[in-house]
């Protein structure tokens, strides 16, 4: 059997020290950060412009419930207006009406009383927005980390691809060592040392294409997170457990139906104080004179009262309780709805995460055996006892094992993600 040519020996060599050293190298720049699922989801939480925006209305609403108190003590207001009615040649406005001129300054307090129930339910209903927002922070931020969960889920996925295919390489890398000497020694001929080769070079293309993939989902998942890095870093496994959720009325995706319905019963209250008498009284001191006689004695004051009561308004009322009834049969038709999707999909992803669960366990079987294939073949590689094809082939098995493993793991936490955005 014919050795390779010196100038292929060497230039295979050559290429195999740099495809070495240019990964050792990407491993050293990517590997000497090690991050954390829980360090994207505070940053992601934190740089959230929604969830600010949220935050800052609630404190909005706050300063409505202190609003609405100081618009119910006394207002003490000051005005002033002046008059002049010329009357030339005879023409211009009666001065029995305008007296000519006129002129007042005055400084007027009034208040206005309600009763302590209605002011009570102005401010519940003031809590009650405030209790819906904070809710909405609530899906906002399981909204967000299912997001990121779900991208560095992905990203995980594909580190572990290429640490696999690194691994591969590297196997095959020091058996492409072994089978170079055996050729030269004519145990195994020529063809199969190069069909050997072809498929190293593959396994190295698939660790480019797994590199790459990685670094583009690690990308992704700063950009979601919205962390301004561009250096890559190894994430750690993401440790998720199935939650279980024992009371729905606690979930925060059933208690927004609750505040609704607090919501409804709060607006029918404030529709019966609405028309309900209204008091109010007032006060005003000040100079209010027609600047004729004795303009300089009119500084004076008084005081009075109103008296509104409501008798009729057209049916108003009603629309505005049949509104409401409306409002809150839509609300019912929604939240039967959203119940029956709900459990339909609690028991749709308990049941699939129990069959990738029985899946996982028959491919570690079936990995146990590859893996275990490899080894025996590399050993009766070393004794020039095994057909290249044979390895290649065991190669191949191995390497569709790994990656039907990696895949049902990825889409098993996937599914765990999901189950979990729905138990909180």
């Amino acid at each position: 059997m014919k050795k390779l040519p010196n100038w292929l020996t060497d230039k295979i060599r050559m290429k195999y020290f740099i495809n070495l050293f240019l990964l050792l190298l990407i491993t050293t720049t990517c590997m000497g950060q090690i991050k954390t699922l829980d360090e994207y989801l505070q940053q992601a939480v934190k740089n959230s412009p929604l969830i600010k925006d949220l935050n800052n209305q609630i404190l909005a609403a706050q300063l409505d419930s202190v609003r609405i108190k100081a618009g119910f003590k006394p207002q003490v207001t000051a005005s002033s207006t002046g008059l002049y009615a010329p009357v030339i040649n005879g023409y211009g406005y009666s001065n029995a009406i305008t007296n000519g001129q006129s002129v007042n300054g005055l400084v007027t307090v009034s208040k206005a009383f309600i009763g302590k129930n209605y002011l009570n339910t102005q401010f519940a209903g003031i809590g009650l927005q405030r209790d819906s927002l904070r809710n909405s922070i609530k899906l906002s931020e399981q909204d967000l980390r299912r997001t990121i969960i779900g991208q560095y889920i992905t990203a995980y996925g594909s580190l572990q691809q290429q640490k696999f295919n690194n691994e591969v390489v590297d196997l095959l890398s020091k058996e492409e060592d072994l089978l170079k000497r055996l050729t030269r020694s004519n145990v195994y001929r020529q063809s199969d040392y190069l069909t050997f080769l072809v498929t190293l070079k593959q396994a190295q293309l698939q660790l480019s294409q797994a590199r790459l993939q990685y670094k583009t989902d690690y990308a992704t998942l700063n950009y979601l997170s919205g962390v301004a890095d561009t250096t890559i870093a190894e994430i750690t496994k993401p440790e998720l457990q199935r939650s279980i959720a024992y009371n729905r009325s606690n979930s925060i995706f059933f208690k927004q139906y609750q505040l609704d319905s607090l919501r409804l019963a709060n607006s029918r209250k404030l529709i019966d104080y609405s028309y309900r008498p209204k008091l109010s009284v007032f006060a005003d001191g000040g100079y209010n004179s027609d600047l004729t006689n004795q303009y300089y004695r009119n500084f004076g004051t008084s005081v009075g009262f109103t008296v509104s009561v409501p008798l009729y308004d057209g049916g108003q009322r009603k629309l505005l309780y049949k509104r409401l009834s409306l409002e809150q049969e839509t609300q019912r038709s929604y939240k039967a709805f959203f119940n029956n999707q709900y459990t339909q999909q609690i028991n749709q992803l308990n049941q699939q995460i129990s069959e990738y669960d029985k899946l996982i366990i028959e491919i570690n079987d079936q990995f146990k055996y590859s893996e275990s294939l490899i080894k025996v073949d590399t050993k009766l590689l070393q004794t020039g006892d095994l057909k290249i094809a044979d390895l290649i082939l065991a190669i191949n098995n191995y390497l569709t094992i790994k990656n039907l493993l990696t895949q049902n793991t990825i889409s098993r936490l996937q599914l765990i993600n999901q189950l979990n955005y729905w138990n909180r």
